[in-house]
């Protein structure tokens, strides 16, 4: 899995123009699955995001978790993560895992981050989505769950 996180001060997304998802301040998530990921990538990734200092504590030093802070999180599936360019003009999105794996494996770790108490929204699996964001520094971190610890 990997997951591309914007710290944000609000985050929302419209399908056919209807506002679907909306968060205050917390974590836009854009989540990739890759085939053969599972639920031992779920729990990394989850686990990680939710515990990573990258909120600002009282001295303005980034040392405060999304749980520490009480943020939210906004959950986008987003396949094209997966996107591999380096050959041609047309990126393949072959290690993308199909919308029947990768469509459990996102609900499983919205499921998870609920279950650290986080306020978890999500866009519509598979839909034509406009995300809205300020990201807030801006910061911007990747992840891949295959540099990260199993849990």
């Amino acid at each position: 899995m990997r997951a591309l996180l914007q710290r944000v001060s609000y985050a929302r997304v419209r399908v056919n123009n209807e506002v679907v998802a909306e968060i205050g301040p917390g974590l836009l998530v854009l989540l990739g699955v890759a085939q053969g990921d599972g639920e031992s990538e779920v729990r990394s990734l989850a686990d990680k995001i939710v515990h990573l200092r990258i909120f600002e504590d009282e001295a303005g030093k980034m040392n405060r978790s999304l749980l520490e802070c009480e943020g939210e999180m906004l959950v986008v599936s987003q396949f094209t993560l997966y996107a591999d360019a380096r050959k041609g003009r047309r990126p393949s999105f072959i290690e993308a895992a199909p919308p029947g794996e990768a469509e459990p494996l996102i609900r499983s770790f919205e499921d998870l981050v609920r279950s650290y108490g986080v306020r978890v929204s999500s866009g519509i699996f598979g839909a034509h989505m406009l995300v809205e964001l300020a990201n807030d520094g801006p910061v911007t971190i990747w992840l891949d769950s295959a540099e990260l610890p199993r849990r």
